[in-house]
């Protein structure tokens, strides 16, 4: 490949990193980088999951360091995730998925929506709906096998789920969601790559530019909180309903 090429798809991983550590949606911006320099979508989207991995864990590990997410305690959790993840890809080609496609851009707007116009919604936790085993038990297999078998919008997903269910508060939901965004994102690449269809050596190196993005963007939505984290959830959770909805017509 190139090598102009492969420093823009570095550039595009910076910047996928640097939102996806604050609102998620990165693979906006990688997925159609990659098919753009020439990937067919499986190896695209195969790709896009060793980059993304990398982004997921240094926002996890920023998070965790800051000391708003235990990772020891959450391991189980993401263990769940993990399986959740690669149950999700290895059954990617036997479930049918064209009606959960056209339902998704529906589902993402009413998540922006619900981030725009719910009053009151900062980075102080509330009471939660369902006991943090209930909440592990359902709705982070749900999401994950969802990331494994699809996966636009499941950081979105995760969001919503810990803030009206788990009781979370925005930045301390943002911090969870990368911890399982990544756990899922491994599982899938699990069979992925068992199916050998990831460009490692792209992947590696647009994960370099990832790290670099993550890191940025955790160290921002840390000193700011709710209040940068909030609007970039919109916009990326509109823009990939958009997107979703230019490549259903």
């Amino acid at each position: 490949m190139d090598p102009y090429l492969i420093a823009a798809l570095v550039a595009a991983a910076i910047a996928a990193g640097f939102v996806d550590a604050i609102a998620g949606g990165g693979g906006l911006i990688t997925v159609p980088a990659l098919m753009l320099a020439g990937l067919p979508p499986d190896q695209a989207l195969a790709t896009n999951k060793v980059q993304g991995s990398f982004g997921a864990a240094t926002a996890a590990a920023s998070y965790a360091r800051s000391g708003l997410v235990d990772l020891r305690r959450q391991l189980p959790t993401a263990a769940l995730a993990f399986a959740a993840g690669g149950a999700g890809a290895a059954l990617v080609s036997i479930l049918p998925t064209d009606l959960l496609r056209i339902f998704l851009p529906v589902m993402l707007i009413g998540i922006a929506l619900f981030f725009a116009l719910k009053p009151g919604l900062d980075d102080i936790d509330r009471r939660a709906r369902l006991t943090p085993a209930v909440f592990a038990l359902t709705a982070v297999p749900a999401i994950g096998f969802y990331d494994g078998l699809i996966g636009p919008g499941a950081g979105a997903f995760y969001m919503l789920a810990f803030v009206t269910l788990g009781g979370f508060g925005i930045l301390k939901a943002t911090a969870h969601t990368k911890l399982l965004n990544f756990a899922s994102n491994i599982g899938g690449l699990a069979v992925f790559t068992l199916a050998g269809s990831p460009l490692w050596m792209i992947g590696l190196l647009m994960g370099a530019g990832q790290i670099v993005g993550a890191w940025i963007g955790a160290r921002l939505a840390m000193r700011v909180g709710a209040r940068v984290i909030k609007p970039l959830l919109v916009v990326t959770s509109t823009a990939l309903a958009l997107r979703l909805l230019w490549q259903l017509a």
